[in-house]
């Protein structure tokens, strides 16, 4: 299975592609999509837009996963970074792929085991959960992160729907 981890943000978004084959996982590729911050916010939103696409055209996920937006203090910060992520759910939904949404702490605890991990300890662990992995950046960490996270608690979510003892019906 390909999973696709995006970290969303309006200036730099990071995504991560994992394949997973049971408890394996393989580092496929990673990187960053941009806008450009002298245009306006439907123009950047479609630039987002264009290049994540690219890259599902590329990768070919089957499912992705997105990191939750948390609430800064700045308030048209934050409604920004939530337009831009409503584009980055929006793209891996509408090709019709299952996407997951993780909060940032969950996620560190999944990777680092700690949730209010540094940035430093997600690199090393991605590394080290995915060797040979040459990060191109913090956001792409981030993104293989998501979807290192995703891999655990979707196997550990099919493995308990293969458990499930149905319903007696009388």
């Amino acid at each position: 299975m390909r999973l696709l981890g995006l970290d969303p943000g309006l200036r730099h978004t990071g995504w991560g592609v994992i394949d997973v084959s049971g408890n394996r996982l393989t580092h496929r590729a990673d990187g960053v999509v941009h806008s450009d911050g002298k245009k306006s916010l439907p123009e950047r939103l479609v630039q987002l837009f264009r290049q994540l696409n690219d890259v599902l055209d590329a990768q070919q996920p089957d499912e992705a996963a997105v990191e939750e937006t948390f609430v800064n203090k700045n308030p048209a910060s934050t409604l920004k970074l939530g337009v831009a992520r409503g584009v980055v759910l929006l793209v891996p939904a509408e090709r019709g792929l299952p996407v997951a949404e993780y909060s940032a702490n969950l996620i560190k605890k999944s990777v680092v085991g700690v949730g209010h991990a540094d940035k430093t300890q997600v690199q090393m662990m991605v590394r080290r959960l995915l060797p040979g992995c040459l990060i191109q950046s913090a956001d792409a960490a981030d993104a293989l992160a998501v979807a290192i996270c995703h891999a655990h608690h979707a196997a550990t979510q099919r493995a308990w729907a293969r458990t499930a003892i149905p319903a007696v019906v009388r």
